[in-house]
C-alpha cells in the first residue's frame, strides 16, 4: 500500500467515553480593591459568572460540576466502566455491524464486550451503545482496543479500530500485600470453618483484617456461628507489612514474590475433620524502578491555600550510585515551595534519603499530590512522579470536606 494514500472514510464513527463521577468545578477567583483601576468590574464578573455562588463569589465554591475529560489514572481495585457509541454517518444502510472491545494488560487480553453476534444494519443517523466494566487487578499501562467491522450496501467488508490507553496505579506506594481469599462449601451439607489463617513467608507479618472491634472485644466479621452452608462462599482479607529488618532493603522486597501459605481446617456436621493448606501463594514484583518515591508523612486534611509540610523518602531500588537533582513542577492545583532544581547528591544502591518539602493547593476537594521529577546526572535519566499520594482540601472559612 501506498504509504502516501489518503486515510479512507468510514460510514460508522465509534466514541468512548469512561463513565465516572463528575467533579466540582472551581473558579479562580480574581478580585482587586475599589481603589485600583477596574473598580468593581472584576466582582461584577464573577456575580454574573453561572458557576459561582451568590454571595461567596470569591471563595471559590462552585455549584457546577464537570466531566472528566480524558481517560486519567485508575487505581488498583476500582471498576472501569466505559460507554462505547457507534453512529451512522453516512446516508445508507449499513449491515452486519460487530463491535469488538478487548483490553490488554502486561500479561493477558479479555474480551469487555457484552454481545459477540453482529448487528443485522444500522440505519442512517441510528447508534449501537454498550457499556463494558471491568474490576482492575494489575497495576501498570492498560489498553482499551475498540474494533469495528461492518459491510456497505455494495457489499464491500470495511474494519477499523481504535486504541485508548490508562494507568492502573496503587493508591498509595506502599510494600503492604493486601491478599483476599475466597472460600466455597461445594458439598451438599453445612461445615464448620475452625481455622483459615495465613502462614506469611520469612519476610513478612501478617495481619488478619476480619473481625470487628466493639467495646474493644474483636468480633468475627462472619458472626458468631462460624458455619458455611452449602455452596456459600466468604472472603477473607490478610494484610501483609515486611518485617522491619526487610523494610529498609528495597532490593530485597522488590524481587520477593513468595508470600505465604493458607491453612484451612474445617469440620462436617458429624465431626469428620478435614484441612487444606496450599502452596506458596506468589505475588506480582513492585514495579518501583530504578528509583523509588513515596511518603513518610502527608497530612489528612488540609486548609484551603495554607502551606502545609510532607516528607518524602527517595530509595535507590538500582545497583548503582546515583547522583540526583530535585525538580519541582507546579500543577492547575498544587504548588511546591521552594527551589526547583536542588542538588541532593549523591545515594548509593539499596540506600535512602528523607526529603522535608512545603506545599499548598489552590483548589479545594481531593487533590493528588503531583509534580515531582528526579534526574540521575550520571546516566542523565529523568524519573517522573505523579498522583504520589492524596490530600483532602477544605476551605476554612466554611464546613464543607472532600
Amino acid at each position: 500500500m501506498d504509504v502516501n494514500q489518503a486515510k479512507q472514510e468510514h460510514l460508522l464513527a465509534l466514541k468512548v467515553m469512561r463513565l465516572t463521577k463528575p467533579t466540582l468545578f472551581t473558579n479562580l477567583p480574581v478580585t482587586c480593591e475599589d481603589r485600583d483601576l477596574p473598580g468593581d468590574l472584576f466582582g461584577q464578573l464573577m456575580r454574573q459568572d453561572p458557576s459561582t455562588i451568590k454571595g461567596a463569589e470569591t471563595l471559590m465554591l462552585g455549584e457546577m460540576l464537570t466531566l472528566p475529560q480524558n481517560f486519567g489514572n485508575i487505581f488498583l481495585g476500582e471498576t472501569f466502566s466505559s460507554y462505547i457509541s457507534v453512529h451512522n454517518d453516512s446516508s445508507q444502510v449499513v449491515k452486519d455491524i460487530l463491535v469488538k472491545a478487548d483490553l490488554q494488560t502486561s500479561s493477558q487480553r479479555l474480551n469487555l464486550s457484552a454481545s459477540n453476534s453482529a448487528v443485522a444494519e444500522l440505519k442512517p443517523e441510528c447508534c449501537i451503545d454498550d457499556v463494558i466494566h471491568h474490576e482492575v487487578k494489575e497495576i501498570g499501562t492498560h489498553i482499551l482496543v475498540c474494533a469495528v467491522s461492518y459491510t456497505t450496501q455494495q457489499g464491500e467488508k470495511l474494519y477499523f479500530r481504535k486504541f485508548f490507553k490508562f494507568q492502573s496505579d496503587l493508591s498509595s506506594v506502599t510494600d503492604e500485600v493486601f491478599l483476599e481469599a475466597q472460600i466455597q462449601n461445594i458439598t451438599t451439607s453445612p461445615m464448620f470453618m475452625e481455622k483459615v489463617s495465613l502462614e506469611p513467608s520469612m519476610m513478612y507479618n501478617v495481619t488478619e483484617l476480619n473481625t470487628v472491634t466493639q467495646a474493644d472485644k474483636g468480633e468475627s466479621t462472619f458472626g458468631k456461628m462460624s458455619y458455611l452452608q452449602p455452596m456459600d462462599t466468604r472472603q477473607y482479607l490478610y494484610c501483609l507489612k515486611p518485617k522491619p529488618e526487610y523494610a529498609e532493603k528495597a532490593g530485597i522486597i522488590k524481587g520477593v514474590t513468595v508470600i505465604g501459605k493458607l491453612d484451612i481446617v474445617w469440620k462436617t456436621n458429624l465431626g469428620e475433620r478435614g484441612r487444606l493448606q496450599t502452596s506458596q501463594l506468589q505475588r506480582m514484583a513492585p514495579g518501583y524502578g530504578d528509583i523509588r518515591l513515596s511518603l513518610d508523612l502527608i497530612p489528612d486534611t488540609v486548609n484551603l491555600e495554607e502551606p502545609f509540610d510532607i516528607i518524602c523518602k527517595i530509595t535507590n531500588c538500582s545497583e548503582r550510585t546515583m547522583d540526583l537533582v530535585l525538580e519541582m513542577c507546579n500543577t492547575s492545583s498544587i504548588h511546591w515551595c521552594g527551589i526547583s532544581g536542588r542538588q541532593l547528591g549523591k545515594l548509593s544502591p539499596g540506600a535512602f534519603l528523607s526529603l522535608p518539602l512545603t506545599v499548598l493547593s489552590s483548589v479545594q476537594g481531593l487533590q493528588s499530590i503531583s509534580g515531582l521529577r528526579l534526574t540521575d546526572t550520571f546516566l542523565k535519566r529523568t524519573y517522573e512522579y505523579d498522583d504520589i499520594a492524596q490530600v483532602c482540601v477544605v476551605c476554612p472559612f466554611t464546613s464543607n470536606e472532600c
